[in-house]
């Protein structure tokens, strides 16, 4: 067998990015398809291992997860995320969640129901029948303020700075880019100005709220900046400042962008499917009657699940992951040297037709079928897994569900006529033209006795 799996050949010092750099989704479908589960790139200087199999992903999120460490890319966002959960490594990453562990808690999680339902019901005010928005803009809009809130147990006046900030930086740091050395920063690259001054004043915006809440800081509060400031490990030890701040710059990010991005995507599912949209309907016209959704509904909420399941595995808001090689190990005969980069893409894994039968079809039924149940671990996994998976999945999940339901109970949207729907690998999966869509006000038909 051959030292290196099968792959696209490189070009001298630059690899395979022109190449990467295009359409990167389709790319990388096409090399899984010709080239198997185990395929080799170069993106410049670094040697990629793709792993395209479950049981695969599985020896390296699970099984092997202390000899891999995050990879060039989230190493080198550390400028913007600080060192916090999503960047720390060994023993310092173990202590961090040990930190904010407490605050993911299910308990914890469900408290925040009403707060993510009654922001969506503001928002819900505020439209139009027959208006045209930018779903996707309104999705990041509405659970920016809701992770503001849970985040500082404050209303987000800072919100609309915050998501300026972060959509600069999301929308001209791609992963290409966050290849380049820190040096690179300096450099008049187009966008790099603008992402310059939006980690500035995201630092700043940060700091100050920090800083307000920490003159007025009670111990009794339960948002999740008094947890991280009140928190103590076995030793009596505290979070710095500075830690505090990276964690809370890190949950702004994931805390907002992941449930934005499902629900986003599923509007234009549903638009595209109207069979599916209408047992949706169906749903939340049985279980809410046109009222808001509620924690204590969720567990009636079964179909509106299966969409937004199957919505995250066809737009898998966290569309990829990889793996830095500490040392070297073998996979399937081949050799992983140390220094190299494992990619595991979930766009690839729950997108094949292995796992899922018709795997560009949306259909959340297939949610309750056998074959479903007896998914092998991580031919499905929107939310990575081992003991690194996303802290906040469980409040990413509830969210998303809540404003769904409670969002469409209200409304339909269409897309509007002949606009572009490109999905964009960055960070996350975003639509690069955002999704544009009328609204359309909707009456319930039946309700049912709240949920107890």
């Amino acid at each position: 067998m051959p030292a290196r799996p099968p792959g696209p050949k490189p070009r001298f010092l630059i690899g395979n990015i022109p190449l990467a750099s295009r359409d990167p989704l389709a790319l990388f479908m096409r090399w899984a398809r010709e080239y198997g589960d185990i395929f080799y790139y170069r993106a410049g200087w670094i040697h990629v291992y793709f792993l395209n199999r479950p049981d695969l992903i599985d020896l390296v999120l699970v099984r092997n997860h202390a000899n891999l460490r995050k990879d060039h890319v989230v190493q080198n966002s550390r400028w913007f995320f600080g060192n916090g959960l999503l960047t720390s490594e060994g023993e310092e990453w173990k202590r961090q969640r040990r930190f904010a562990q407490p605050a993911f808690y299910r308990e914890r999680i469900t408290s925040y129901g009403n707060l993510m339902t009654n922001y969506a019901e503001q928002m819900l005010s505020s439209w139009q029948d027959g208006a045209t928005v930018d779903m996707h803009q309104e999705m990041m809009n509405l659970t920016l303020r809701i992770v503001v809130r849970a985040l500082f147990g404050v209303e987000p006046a800072k919100s609309e700075e915050i998501s300026a900030a972060l959509n600069t930086m999301m929308r001209n740091t791609s992963g290409l880019r966050l290849l380049l050395p820190p040096v690179a920063r300096r450099l008049p690259l187009p966008g790099m100005g603008d992402v310059r001054r939006a980690v500035k004043q995201l630092n700043d915006t940060v700091a100050a709220i920090i800083n307000v809440r920490r003159v007025g800081w009670d111990q009794h509060s339960e948002d999740l900046l008094s947890m991280l400031t009140s928190a103590r490990d076995e030793d009596g030890a505290h979070l710095s400042a500075s830690e505090i701040r990276d964690q809370v710059l890190t949950f702004l990010l994931a805390g907002h962008e992941t449930a934005a991005l499902a629900v986003s995507w599923t509007w234009y599912l549903l638009s595209q499917n109207r069979e599916a949209e209408r047992k949706l309907h169906q749903e939340l016209d049985n279980v809410l009657g046109g009222r808001a959704a509620s924690v204590e509904d969720l567990r009636l909420l079964v179909y509106t699940d299966r969409v937004l399941k199957e919505s995250m595995r066809l737009y898998p808001p966290a569309w990829s992951l990889a793996r830095e090689v500490a040392n070297e190990f073998h996979v399937e005969g081949y050799r992983i040297p140390a220094g190299a980069n494992v990619v595991m893409s979930q766009w690839i894994l729950q997108h094949d037709a292995r796992y899922f039968k018709d795997p560009d079809k949306f259909d959340p039924e297939r949610w309750d079928t056998e074959a479903c149940h007896r998914l092998p671990r991580f031919a499905y996994f929107p939310f990575g897994g081992g003991p690194r998976q996303c802290i906040g999945a469980g409040f990413a999940n509830m969210e998303a569900v809540l404003l769904l339901a409670t969002i469409a109970s209200q409304f339909e949207m269409r897309l509007v006529k002949d606009h572009p729907i490109v999905p964009v690998p960055s960070f996350t999966l975003r639509p690069r033209y955002g999704i544009l869509m009328t609204l359309n006000r909707r009456k319930a038909t039946v309700g049912l006795p709240h949920a107890s």
